[in-house]
């Protein structure tokens, strides 16, 4: 049985008439009529009655028939997904995040990426930056939002797509919250959440290098990973901690981000994709055009 034979067998359902059925086909009618007879041979079974006007269906022919339609069917929906498949118009796309992303960058990429390709599906995990550049070298995931600067070797080319400062979030009920800008040295009997050594080495080595520059020893009263985690913790009152500027456009009212004065020359930071260039799969390259493309809008 071939797709052809199908095709022939649906045409000839609707013309009920061989010649007619031959000329949408572009064939001749005795070859028309042979591959009917193999595939009833093939079957076992009559599919048309032959009538001196024409054809007719016969109960195992409109049983067939049905099948035949949604066989079809499938076999055009698999080409069309290939060539789709090819041009990165539908499949999987596997992106890793920071959750920090979630403040500005990640929706608008999303949802210009989910507009001009609905018919890919995003499969999306949450991270730190050191796990997900780990899992874009082992192919685990095909891009990756993390935070900026990488201090860590990696294999994976890093494209910066939003520079951003870090700032102070403090509590509202803070005298520090009385200001717009504070000093790392006002900062200095302040207790610090600062993020954690062993899980985000690079944003813990950047803020301890600040506040070297400074000349300033900080306070650290706790270690946290998550963005939200941080602001949490400021909220209940357990200390300030520093946090990207993005964070300022869903902050509740018991928090206030202060800008640092001077501001230390290692607090610009940033969200960068993460990939592996000779990697990419078609819907991951187009993922990264909308993103460049995305932040590029005014």
């Amino acid at each position: 049985m071939e797709l052809r034979q199908l095709r022939q067998v649906v045409v000839l359902s609707e013309t009920l008439n061989f010649s007619r059925a031959a000329e949408r086909l572009h064939m001749a009618q005795p070859p028309l009529s042979t591959s009917i007879k193999k595939l009833e041979e093939e079957l076992g079974v009559q599919l048309f009655q032959r009538l001196s006007t024409g054809v007719k269906l016969t109960p195992a022919g409109e049983v067939v028939l049905r099948h035949a339609r949604r066989t079809l069917f499938c076999a055009e929906e698999t080409l069309r997904a290939g060539r789709e498949g090819e041009s990165g118009e539908q499949g999987l796309l596997r992106l890793g995040f920071v959750g920090s992303a979630t403040y500005s960058l990640m929706p608008r990429v999303i949802r210009a990426f989910r507009r001009r390709y609905p018919r890919v599906e995003p499969v999306i995990d949450e991270s730190t930056t050191i796990d997900l550049l780990r899992r874009v070298e082992e192919h685990a995931i095909d891009v990756a939002l993390v935070r900026f600067p990488v201090m860590e070797p990696t294999a994976a080319q890093l494209t910066l797509l939003q520079p951003e400062r870090m700032m102070v979030a403090v509590s509202a009920d803070s005298p520090l919250a009385a200001h717009d800008s504070v000093s790392l040295a006002a900062l200095a009997e302040q207790p610090l959440i600062i993020y954690s050594r062993e899980r985000v080495p690079g944003m813990h080595a950047f803020v301890m290098q600040a506040y070297a520059e400074a000349g300033v020893q900080p306070r650290v009263s706790q270690e946290a990973v998550q963005v939200q985690h941080f602001l949490g913790l400021v909220e209940s009152g357990l200390g300030v901690a520093f946090v990207p500027e993005s964070v300022g456009r869903h902050l509740s009212a018991s928090l206030r981000l202060l800008t640092l004065e001077p501001e230390p020359t290692a607090f610009r930071v940033g969200l960068a994709l993460a990939c592996m260039p000779d990697a990419l799969t078609p819907t991951a390259r187009n993922f990264i055009d909308v993103a460049r493309a995305t932040v590029a809008e005014p």
